[in-house]
């Protein structure tokens, strides 16, 4: 009996530092997949709402998918009626700070900002479901977005 519980005490530290050993590369392998696009907020929902406030440094992106709502197909082709708008609002004074999007079709996009600031997301949304995320960007990171339209005012970009 004693031989046998000298072995098992022999046998943990080991098992102990093979455990620590594995933790150690698993935390470094996930290290070098991770992006330097920042979650800050996601929003979603199928329904019209002003978000919570959220805050961002200069560049940020938002990222943006609308979905049919298939709850809706009784009755004819609810896609011709489906809607999404997206306004950007100041979180301290209230102020429309501008429109992000406006569609009246099912799709995804991006909108890439430079100023930061403090703000909440109006969303005037019909017969979809919407998902919004709100991702903040190294200067670097920025520079891998061109825009669509070069000549449009309200650029929509995509990752080169």
């Amino acid at each position: 009996m004693r031989y046998r519980k000298a072995a098992v005490n022999a046998i943990e530290p080991m098992n102990l530092k093979l455990m620590k050993l594995i933790v150690a590369l698993l935390l470094a392998a996930g290290a070098g997949q991770v992006s330097s696009a920042e979650l800050v907020r996601e929003f979603s929902g199928s329904r019209s709402t002003t978000t919570p406030e959220f805050h961002v440094n200069g560049p940020w992106l938002l990222d943006w998918r609308l979905d049919g709502d298939t709850s809706f197909t009784v009755g004819g082709d609810y896609r011709q009626s489906i809607a999404l708008d997206i306004t950007l609002v100041d979180a301290r004074s209230g102020l429309h700070v501008g429109r992000v999007k406006e569609t009246k079709f099912v799709g995804n996009g991006l909108r890439l900002f430079e100023q930061g600031g403090r703000y909440k997301l109006r969303v005037s949304s019909t017969l979809g479901r919407w998902k919004i995320r709100i991702q903040q960007l190294t200067p670097e990171e920025a520079e891998r977005y061109t825009p669509r339209d070069p000549g449009s005012e309200k650029p929509w970009y995509e990752l080169d």
